[in-house]
């Protein structure tokens, strides 16, 4: 099939642009001039709009593909660097980006829709198929993101089969171009690469399709956090509001389902029994993960669109950090609750990564709910590492109003607690051990046994004059 014109679009990831566009035009920027994204020509625009305070999402109309050529895809990133814009792919109302969109999330994350099959003529993703040598990661515009990366990397998500029960589990994992049909690919102990141990001992192959580019509500979906076993492609669908369309893969077998409306997929194989080193790469954290030898995907084909956009996370920074956040906060909202009835708001910040940092409000009956709250919060999520506790009158969605909470209502020595040797995250550059970790409980609540300083207020009916004044001057 022949290569579609330049710079024309026409997916769901193109409709999802214009959707933003028309709530907000700022929240788009369009460059057009040519940027290599293999040689830093992407994350050196958004590396610049991030020091200036900016965060809109950027389509490079122009880049160029890893082998140096003019590149017929375009290149979205920094999409998920808004609540508010993850609130768009979901269907909501901007305005409800804080606590409204992780609760949603939640709520549609307990459900679970069966898919639809598509057959592979009807499946939009199979519109170009490029098998066997013609499929070439070097004619995509991959991204290489930091300094010391050793090459492009793509960072979205990889779906694999359990090779016992006939689910899915998708996962964002980074995978370095390591040639034309070869990729390394880095997983933590989780589903996918328990998947992978379970296929190498009976020396078998595991499939594997990247999904390049999506609708931006699947890849909140792909964030879920239900247990193994469960079927991913039926809680993204929940997520997505909608039956999520599978076709059959070109290469991986009629029985290995793709997403039938991405823009992009890369379909391949984990190899059983061989490594290749793989990284440093900038992590989620902000700082660069360790070398190590790897997995490594033998790619079998690409299908796309025949006008698809290719896309990317910008990992280490508020894009990445922002995705993280929302599918973890609101079931841990509902998992407080049932203990603390009192909680109003739990927040991931941008300051912690997205994980690391836990904000939570109470409305709190009696000493002692707080702890309760923040040792839920650190059971729940290994990766939480400070909890701040405050009282309904701080939003915890405003970290000025947390901090100042911290720096008003409390006493080192009687509202710190710190327990040692807790399981952490391998990412974290500050621990010592691989594992172990200590974690931090902040208590920056008012007491209820004793009376505490009423903070200063105006008058509502003040407000409201000088809100109508406001008005009146736009």
């Amino acid at each position: 099939m022949s290569e579609p014109p330049r710079n024309t679009l026409g997916s769901v990831t193109h409709e999802f642009i214009e959707r933003v566009q028309k709530w907000d035009p700022s929240q788009v920027l369009r460059i057009s001039d040519e940027v290599n994204p293999a040689d830093f020509g992407v994350t050196g625009v958004l590396g610049a709009l991030e020091a200036e305070g900016r965060s809109p999402m950027v389509l490079f109309e122009n880049p160029l593909t890893v082998n140096g050529e003019p590149s017929p895809i375009p290149v979205l990133t920094n999409v998920f660097a808004s609540r508010e814009r993850c609130a768009i792919a979901q269907g909501l109302d901007p305005s409800a980006a804080g606590l409204d969109l992780s609760l949603d999330f939640s709520s549609r994350e307990r459900g679970a829709l069966d898919p639809v099959i598509v057959p592979p003529e009807q499946a939009p993703v199979r519109q170009v198929e490029l098998i066997g040598e013609d499929a070439d990661l070097g004619d995509l515009p991959v991204v290489r993101f930091h300094k010391m990366d050793p090459g492009p990397y793509i960072d979205m998500v990889c779906v694999m089969k359990n090779p016992e029960k006939d689910s899915y589990n998708s996962a964002f994992l980074r995978n370095m171009l390591q040639g034309p049909r070869q990729v390394g690919i880095h997983m933590s102990p989780r589903h996918n690469w328990r998947f992978c141990r379970t296929n190498e001992r009976e020396n078998r192959p595991t499939p594997v399709a990247i999904v390049v580019s999506h609708d931006p509500s699947f890849y909140l979906g792909a964030l879920n956090v239900r247990p193994y076993g469960d079927n991913d492609y039926e809680v993204i669908g929940s997520i997505m509001g909608e039956p999520l369309r599978l076709t059959p893969s070109a290469t991986l077998g009629d029985d290995f389902m793709i997403p039938a409306d991405a823009d992009i997929v890369v379909e391949g194989r984990v190899l059983p029994n061989k490594r290749q080193v793989e990284a440093p790469f900038g992590e989620f954290p902000g700082y660069y993960g360790p070398q190590r030898r790897n997995w490594v995907i033998e790619v079998s084909g690409i299908v796309r669109r025949e006008k698809p956009v290719f896309q990317a996370i910008f990992v280490g920074h508020k894009d990445n950090w922002v995705l993280g956040s929302i599918p973890k906060e609101g079931a841990l909202f509902s998992r407080i609750r049932g203990v603390v009835p009192g909680v109003t708001a739990v927040h991931l910040p941008d300051s912690g990564c997205g994980r690391f940092h836990c904000y939570i409000s109470i409305d709190k009956r009696v000493d002692g709910e707080s702890r309760q709250a923040a040792l839920i919060a650190l059971g729940e999520i290994d990766f939480v590492k400070h909890v701040v506790v405050v009282d309904a009158d701080i939003d915890v969605f405003q970290e000025e109003q947390v901090v100042w909470a911290i720096a008003t209502r409390i006493q080192a020595s009687r509202d710190i607690d710190i327990i040692k040797n807790a399981k952490g995250n391998t990412l974290d550059p500050s621990q010592i051990d691989d594992i172990m970790t200590d974690k931090l409980i902040i208590d920056a609540t008012k007491p209820v046994s004793r009376p505490f300083a009423k903070r200063v207020e105006v008058p509502e009916e003040a407000l409201t004059k000088g809100r109508a004044i406001l008005e009146s001057l736009k």
